[in-house]
């Protein structure tokens, strides 16, 4: 009678030997596959960043670099390259973005974070949710149709193209996703603090702006610079109102271009191996820089251990 259970009992452990070592391999093909996917993720935007760079950095054996950053003269038929106009309009355009977009978008979440019942809360945020997925020629469609004959017919202008259409239109398209990511950075502010903050008889008003959004600080940074990530790479939405033309546009209502407006429009219609082209490349470097430094920033802010 022993056999049968010394049996049983080997083929017990030859079962659990085996299971353990398919778990194993199981755990082992995860972790590699795992492991490929993030050297694959990285190698790709290595080669992306060295191609964009290198082929960029080819404009300067024709043009100099003074001429390049600070010359505001974009005549390719002529061979002058300044890209100053669409250096200076990009970041003039994010910020108009930022002074339109912050304060709105920082309001709504504190509204719907403190404020609104449970049931507008139910409400509002699937809509938010909603317009951060809505593509961007749609909102610049709705700019050309409706924003910029408004402008025109307000303001007495010509076009109505221009920095003011642009950034209205960035406003729409950012406000979803800074509003968002704001209302979830005051939602994980703990509630004892405010608990606190009313027990020393605190209005709400004092609670709000003296507890949760100094908690809540670096989320709200993170969600503002995130928005101005969008909106600096944003191409199709600026193409329809900015007007597309390489002059400066400071009064807000003279057609104007940016980096990616200017890119999208000219990049079809020059040979690869041209000045010409290498500038166009040396732009979408500028725009991969500004979007790693915003993201370097962003990692920075974020509180330690997470």
């Amino acid at each position: 009678m022993a056999l049968p259970a010394e049996h049983v009992r080997i083929q017990h452990e030859q079962t659990k030997t085996k299971q353990w070592r398919i778990k194993y391999m199981k755990n082992n093909a995860f972790r590699y596959a795992c492991l490929a996917s993030a050297l694959s993720l990285g190698v790709a935007l290595f080669s992306i960043v060295v191609f964009i760079s290198q082929t960029g950095f080819l404009v300067f054996k024709d043009v100099s670099w003074k001429e390049f950053f600070f010359s505001a003269t974009w005549e390719p038929f002529e061979e002058k390259y300044g890209a100053a106009v669409f250096i200076a309009g990009t970041l003039y355009l994010t910020f108009l973005t930022l002074i339109m977009c912050t304060p709105i978008a920082l309001a709504i979440a504190i509204f719907v974070a403190e404020m609104a019942p449970n049931w507008l809360k139910n409400v509002m945020r699937p809509m938010l949710d909603l317009l951060v997925g809505i593509p961007s020629i749609v909102y610049g469609f709705l700019g050309l149709t409706i924003l910029i004959p408004f402008i025109r017919e307000t303001t007495g202008t010509l076009v109505g193209d221009g920095f003011l259409a642009a950034a209205l239109v960035l406003t729409m398209m950012v406000l979803p996703t800074v509003t968002r990511i704001s209302d979830d950075a005051i939602c994980a502010v703990p509630q004892h603090l405010r608990e606190a903050g009313y027990a020393l008889g605190s209005t709400k008003l004092q609670v709000i702006t003296r507890i949760v959004l100094p908690a809540a600080r670096p989320g709200i940074l993170t969600a503002i610079i995130l928005g101005m990530t969008r909106a600096i790479g944003e191409t199709m939405a600026v193409v329809m109102v900015i007007g597309n033309t390489a002059q400066f546009g400071w009064d807000l209502l003279t057609p104007t271009s940016v980096l990616t407006s200017n890119i999208v429009m000219q990049i079809t219609n020059v040979q690869f191996d041209s000045t010409w082209n290498y500038a166009l490349y040396m732009m979408a470097f500028l725009l991969l820089f500004i979007s790693l430094v915003l993201i370097i920033i962003i990692r920075q802010l974020r509180p330690k251990g997470e």
